[in-house]
């Protein structure tokens, strides 16, 4: 027979992850409709109720196991995440403010002969923007995930204590 789940019961991280699925195709759909009817309000509230019902379900997994070497990974993995992401967004962000402070110089014959007209350089555009830094939140997932890796082999977290 079928269970239902309700918020009391333990539950596995397999259901977990499905649960995700489920919250991350849910999300993809609210940010569909909000771009089509303009109202990013929307998409901003779901995105939050979202993250905190997957902390509250995260809550009820009983399997997952978190030991001092563990927790040892994901700080070693969201440190190095987090020094190499900054750099990059840094980066990224002092060269979106400057093309848009971007002035274009004018030249003395420019003032003096009134029919040129200077054509701005525009690097990127503010959507563009958008776009990159959302690529930003998927590289600084992505790089934790392979932080977490490389950290879980150094520490050793894949090798059996069993003989």
């Amino acid at each position: 027979m079928c269970k239902i789940l309700t918020i009391g019961d333990a539950m596995k991280k397999n259901i977990f992850y499905l649960i995700i699925g489920f919250v991350a195709l849910a999300l993809f759909a609210i940010l569909w409709y909000s771009v089509e009817t303009f109202t990013p309000v929307l998409f901003m509230i779901a995105f939050v109720v979202g993250v905190v019902l997957l902390y509250l379900v995260y809550r009820r997994v009983e399997d997952f196991i978190e030991d001092e070497r563990s927790a040892r990974i994901t700080e070693k993995a969201a440190m190095r995440t987090l020094q190499v992401f900054w750099v990059c967004f840094c980066a990224f962000s002092i060269m979106a403010v400057m093309n848009l402070l971007y002035m274009p110089r004018f030249t003395r014959e420019f003032w003096l002969d009134r029919r040129t007209q200077p054509v701005p350089l525009e690097l990127m555009s503010l959507k563009t923007i958008g776009y990159v830094q959302l690529g930003f939140l998927c590289l600084m997932i992505f790089l934790y995930v392979g932080f977490r890796f490389y950290y879980a082999k150094k520490f050793g977290e894949w090798e059996s204590d069993e003989e």
